[in-house]
């Protein structure tokens, strides 16, 4: 795993970004797999500054969302398949029949989930899969116990992370209790992972995840187990680190 430690929160959403341009920039037909939330939206930023400069194309890549609420009407502001088409598919010039988003409406969810995987494979995996980190550790809707062999699934949301997410609605009420997301087997199976996490409210995630015990009880610590893992937080996310002076040392220029 490597550890990328930044001053800003802007600077951490350029150097994420660098890494998913590289893996466009040598292959224009990867697969993208496409987090929501607030922790990516410095690298979907600087993803677009880069197409405008005609620097990258998105026009041939394929890209698979994280999750979907269950339940949530499609044309909801907040579903994230009207997140996903408003924020990446339009702004970076993806094809948007290239672009999938988990069916939470589905009228048979463990089939959805099941054919999403299929789905994933079909297209030959991803190629770079764009992840944050909730404050209890999940990564994609995996909250807390999830089983590191998960595949797509439904999942009920931890309390905290429905108020997390209750900024985005008119009311706490309105937050959907189920969501559909990738299993942590099925982002494991991403060829890199680049995380990112902004702020103190990270700090204890990203110090259990990258430095604590392997654990279901952090979901976000199943990063270790694979090869090409990236993570970049600012000085706030990174507060919590033992031996952040070590991951500076190593990372050297490369962030620059």
């Amino acid at each position: 795993m490597e550890i990328i430690i930044l001053p800003t929160p802007d600077e951490v959403g350029r150097v994420a970004a660098a890494k998913i341009a590289s893996v466009v920039a040598k292959k224009p037909s990867a697969v993208v797999g496409l987090a929501t939330g607030s922790s990516p939206q410095g690298i979907y930023a600087d993803l677009r500054r880069r197409v405008r400069a005609g620097e990258i194309s998105f026009a041939e890549a394929r890209g698979f969302a994280l999750d979907e609420y269950v339940g949530i009407p499609l044309e909801h502001p907040e579903s994230y398949a009207a997140v996903i088409a408003r924020d990446v598919v339009a702004p970076l010039g993806f094809d948007a029949s290239r672009v999938r988003v988990p069916d939470g409406r589905a009228a048979d969810l463990e089939f959805a989930a099941k054919e999403y995987d299929a789905a994933i494979r079909a297209a030959g995996g991803i190629d770079v899969q764009i992840l944050g980190i909730g404050a209890n550790g999940h990564i994609g809707f995996n909250e807390p116990t999830s089983s590191f062999a998960s595949r797509t699934r439904i999942k009920t949301l931890a309390p905290s992370t429905r108020d997390a997410n209750a900024r985005f609605f008119d009311s706490p009420e309105q937050v959907p209790t189920h969501c559909m997301t990738q299993g942590l087997g099925t982002i494991l199976e991403a060829r890199e992972l680049v995380l990112v996490a902004q702020g103190p409210t990270k700090a204890a995630a990203v110090a259990a995840a990258v430095e604590g015990p392997l654990s279901s009880f952090v979901p976000g610590s199943a990063l270790q187990l694979h090869e090409h893992a990236t993570v970049v937080v600012d000085e706030e996310a990174a507060a919590g680190l033992q031996i952040a002076d070590y991951y500076r040392a190593a990372a050297g220029r490369s962030a620059n």
